[in-house]
């Protein structure tokens, strides 16, 4: 470990669970690069994650993005071309994106698709399934209201999912961000992650919450305090 990495770890009581206001002052201390850090929220849910009945997926709009515009591009036919074109989305097209994708071409974050394409498009699965890049309905990628869609996730809508530990590690914005909005993001997302919660979870659903900067160390957070304000 680096002595700057020492330090910073020093700096954070590993035994503690902090407010939220105190977890954000520290996480701004420690964040030290020269780049914007991404902010980071780890939730460590209390479920099986081999039992599909208890999985845990969701999106949420946070009010103030992440602090990056993704590139988005949508595959629509008809009228819906000329929406998505209007709406602001990176790349659009039909069979001829379709094509285009089936060759390796991946220049987007995020991949939007109406109902109407997706029995074309379902024959890139495996190679878009491998990358987390396709169309889903339970994502919100698979729709008609393709507008909405996307000025949302070019603002800040952000897709959740547990891994296969049970945890979910999602964006909610950069070190440079405000202590306002960065409580803002926080809340809501956890928000979203509880109401996400299956009905076949029993017990205590979150575990653990911990903040932390793309370089910094995690920080415990007081996520029950955070819901009941």
């Amino acid at each position: 470990m680096s002595k700057r990495k020492a330090e910073i770890e020093k700096m954070v009581d590993k035994t503690k669970v902090y407010a939220l206001g105190d977890a954000i002052d520290l996480l701004k201390q420690s964040a030290r690069t020269k780049f914007d850090e991404t902010v980071e929220l780890h939730v460590r849910l209390g479920i099986d994650p081999k039992k599909s009945d208890q999985l845990v997926r969701g999106t949420v709009v946070l009010p103030h993005g992440i602090g990056k515009s993704r590139k988005v591009a949508v595959v629509a036919k008809g009228e819906k071309v000329k929406e998505a074109e209007d709406s602001g989305a990176d790349t659009v097209g039909g069979e001829d994106l379709i094509e285009k994708i089936s060759k390796g071409w991946l220049g987007f974050d995020v991949l939007v698709a109406t109902p109407d394409v997706m029995k074309d498009l379902s024959k890139l699965g495996k190679l878009l399934g491998t990358k987390g890049l396709m169309p889903s309905p339970k994502s919100g990628t698979v729709t008609f209201e393709i507008a909405r869609t996307v000025k949302e996730l070019k603002t800040g809508r952000v897709e959740f999912k547990n891994d296969e530990y049970g945890i979910i590690h999602c964006p909610v914005g950069k070190v440079s961000f405000d202590k306002e909005k960065l409580t803002e993001n926080i809340s809501d997302f956890l928000d979203a992650v509880v109401r996400a919660k299956t009905p076949a979870t029993k017990g205590h659903y979150l575990l653990s919450v911990t903040l932390s900067s793309t370089m910094g160390p995690g920080i415990r957070i007081d996520a029950v305090g955070i819901l009941n304000k």
